[in-house]
């Protein structure tokens, strides 16, 4: 990812800071630098950028035995504009032809998955291509029967679909086997066609998820449980909001670290939300991202 220097329209902007990002990356190294052994399963070209992420994971402790450096075509990577008082800021991206978009169910490698206790996806991989799907739905049904944890975050991206339906159909074909699914609260709307938190997180349980969290902007978040168990959880107030881009991310380590950990449901959104807010006061979408000791919780 490139992020510009100095505010205005990318196509004026001349200097760039050169980061890793992307929603599943951003989530893999926010786990790591809380202390927990982390795998990223990706595909990068052999080429710079390729090389530049793939020193990235090691700085970050991230084990990159998954992923595959893919000579026949480029990395990914997108345009990020600087921006003032908190607005979204603006992101190109670069990724039809990516390496990343080849994924395939030849990336999964049994032993590799099996080691593993915990599975996360999102809806950005499963929209890259078909067969990046493929691999997804493959791990989702291979690795709940192998009784691991999975969570979900849907992560909507509607321009890399081919039509509204076939999103909501693959999407939610994904999050009916995870444990934890994570929408945001338009989101859930989207997916459910409810429009209630309720209606949304009964929409899941009833289709066997255990735990369904529901982001819901400035005030916070909202969970229920297959038991029954529900509840608000406020928002951490912020001051200076820089860079909303990662912020979900950022609310998804909270709570998926915090149940990794066996904290109740309720401490897990509080994490979130922690983390969440953190992420948002700085520029970058990974840079936020605490360790365990900037944590305090």
């Amino acid at each position: 990812m490139f992020v510009a220097t100095e505010t205005g329209e990318l196509s004026a902007v001349e200097h760039f800071i050169k980061r890793v990002a992307g929603a599943e990356l951003n989530v893999a190294t926010g786990l790591a630098r809380l202390g927990l052994n982390v795998g990223w399963v990706s595909r990068v070209g052999d080429d710079s950028f390729g090389h530049f992420v793939l020193d990235s994971l090691k700085k970050e402790g991230i084990d990159a035995a998954g992923v595959t450096l893919d000579g026949r075509f480029p990395t990914g990577f997108q345009l990020k504009s600087k921006v003032e008082n908190g607005t979204d800021p603006i992101v190109e991206y670069f990724r039809k032809g990516s390496a990343a978009s080849h994924l395939s169910v030849e990336d999964y490698h049994a032993d590799y998955f099996a080691s593993a206790r915990h599975l996360h996806l999102s809806g950005v991989a499963a929209a890259l291509s078909a067969s990046s799907y493929s691999l997804l739905d493959h791990a989702a049904t291979t690795m709940k029967s192998l009784g691991k944890t999975i969570s979900f975050d849907p992560n909507l991206r509607p321009v890399l679909w081919k039509s509204e339906a076939e999103m909501i159909e693959k999407l939610n074909r994904l999050a009916f086997r995870a444990d934890w699914v994570l929408p945001g609260l338009k989101e859930g709307m989207i997916l459910t066609g409810k429009n209630t938190l309720e209606g949304i997180a009964d929409f899941y349980l009833n289709k066997g998820v255990k735990a369904v969290v529901l982001k819901t902007g400035a005030d916070g978040a909202w969970f229920k449980t297959a038991e029954g168990e529900q509840g608000a959880v406020a928002a951490v107030k912020v001051e200076n909001v820089v860079d909303t881009v990662g912020a979900g991310d950022g609310f998804a380590v909270g709570v998926i670290s915090a149940l990794l950990e066996g904290k109740p449901l309720q401490q897990a959104v509080a994490r979130g939300n922690k983390i969440g807010s953190l992420a948002i006061q700085v520029q970058g979408d990974s840079e936020g991202l605490p360790t365990r000791a900037q944590l305090g919780m």
